[in-house]
């Protein structure tokens, strides 16, 4: 099982989305555990304060360490790692999705805390001693981490085995091989004189597989050429087979016109 421990000053942006759909049925199943708390129930003063001002000044609050330190020390476990959603970490990734459910893949009961971020951050001892990775999920600022900590549990979580109906629908989304999904369609076939790719029609599953490839190809190239390019680079092969398919016939020569052939004077004359 997943165990994730989120510790945040707006616990209800994290229950409420993650109550809901899949992510709402992974923890009926027992698949995915997330228990939302009050950063401020570790805070002891009569105000419960979480922040205070910058020490050596500056504009803004800063989260102090403890209440942040208390919180931790009291849920972690043997094996915990704790992240720190900041928009000074390591852009998340489906590839850092994949590297924190691949402990769950393996059979393994697995802990995180994520520790929101707010205001104008955490004091760094917290950073220097207390957190294992730090992750942000975009060059942007958003209110506050909580937002965050729900993108990165609902990628996480989705991996995981039973989370979603079809095993597959993970293995054929966007960037699950590197590249954008191709474009999907549903019924009616015909819808207002649209109609749906003839390949859609034929029953060659393998036809369908080579056009949602060219397609994701397309789109890739289009919306996301650093991901084209790493792609491309990692796949030399399918270029090269595209190139033979096209110069196959190359050597070929047309025969030429018999009736042309056989009376000359008629191409020259009007």
């Amino acid at each position: 099982m997943l165990t994730i421990d989120v510790l945040t000053l707006f616990p209800e942006l994290i229950s409420t989305p993650l109550s809901q759909s899949i992510m709402g049925r992974a923890a009926d199943k027992g698949i995915i555990n997330v228990r939302a708390h009050q950063l401020r129930d570790w805070a002891h003063d009569k105000h419960h304060r979480t922040d205070d001002y910058l020490c050596g000044g500056g504009q803004g609050m800063l989260m102090k360490c403890e209440p942040i330190f208390e919180a931790i020390e009291e849920l972690r476990r043997e094996h915990t790692k704790v992240i720190l959603m900041t928009p000074q970490g390591r852009v998340f990734s489906q590839p850092v999705a994949e590297e924190l459910a691949a402990p769950c893949l393996n059979g393994d009961d697995v802990h995180y805390i994520i520790l929101c971020g707010h205001y104008e951050g955490v004091d760094q001892r917290v950073i220097d001693n207390l957190v294992d990775m730090e992750l942000s999920i975009g060059d942007y600022i958003l209110t506050n981490g909580a937002i965050a900590a729900v993108v990165v549990i609902d990628a996480v979580a989705r991996l995981l085995p039973g989370a979603l109906g079809d095993a597959r629908s993970s293995e054929e989304e966007s960037f699950a091989n590197g590249l954008l999904e191709a474009p999907a369609y549903t019924k009616p076939n015909v819808f207002r004189g649209m109609t749906v790719p003839e390949v859609f029609l034929s029953g060659n599953h393998k036809a369908m597989a080579e056009w949602r490839l060219e397609q994701a190809l397309e789109r890739t190239k289009k919306n996301r050429p650093d991901l084209y390019r790493a792609w491309a680079e990692a796949h030399p092969e399918h270029f090269a087979l595209k190139k033979k398919k096209r110069t196959k016939l190359t050597h070929y020569k047309p025969r030429p016109d018999r009736s042309s052939a056989e009376n000359p004077t008629e191409q020259n004359n009007p």
